[in-house]
């Protein structure tokens, strides 16, 4: 049984992206499937957008987007219920990321073929990001505020690579 490699790993893209799923076979679906969270029905009601930006150019596994959809959304519906705030992710993992995987243990050098035909198995799908691009957004209204800053804290604690939260509307109506 082979363990899985740390996201440190697939952290920076160091060979060419493949992103064309078309050719390929055996590419896994995405874990994260749902892009837009809370009040989808009229999200520009809200009078504060905050975004959460990477400070690097950095890639993003389909693991650690769905974790952090998951610790923006559960927060924000606890503080300010289902219809209190939206929340949008703004990366989709197009990039499929290849392993080679080595036999390790008793006889692995008869079983293993080591770096003949080293192209790799796909294993998994990542969102290439840039310096500077959002990632997640939440609308809210004034008194969500700061549940919403924890919120973007807390889903860019999953993410690898330095982050920062900006406000890109309605920094006018918040007294700081």
């Amino acid at each position: 049984m082979s363990k899985t490699k740390p996201g440190k790993v697939y952290r920076v893209a160091k060979k060419r992206l493949f992103t064309r799923k078309e050719y390929m076979k055996g590419v896994p679906n995405p874990k994260i499937t749902i892009f837009d969270m809370g009040d989808i029905i009229n999200p520009d009601k809200f009078e504060i957008s905050l975004s959460l930006h990477t400070k690097e150019e950095v890639q993003i596994t389909h693991n650690a987007l769905e974790a952090a959809r998951i610790a923006a959304n559960k927060y924000m519906t606890k503080i300010a219920g289902r219809s209190g705030f939206y929340l949008k992710f703004r990366v989709f993992p197009h990039v499929v990321l290849r392993e080679n995987k080595l036999a390790t243990g008793a006889g692995a050098d008869r079983v293993s073929d080591g770096m003949r035909g080293s192209f790799g198995k796909n294993v998994g799908l990542a969102a290439h990001v840039k310096r500077n691009q959002k990632v997640v957004t939440i609308n809210v209204n004034r008194n969500n505020y700061w549940a919403a800053v924890k919120a973007l804290r807390k889903a860019g604690m999953k993410i690898p690579g330095p982050f920062s939260i900006s406000i890109d509307r309605g920094r006018e109506l918040l007294n700081l």
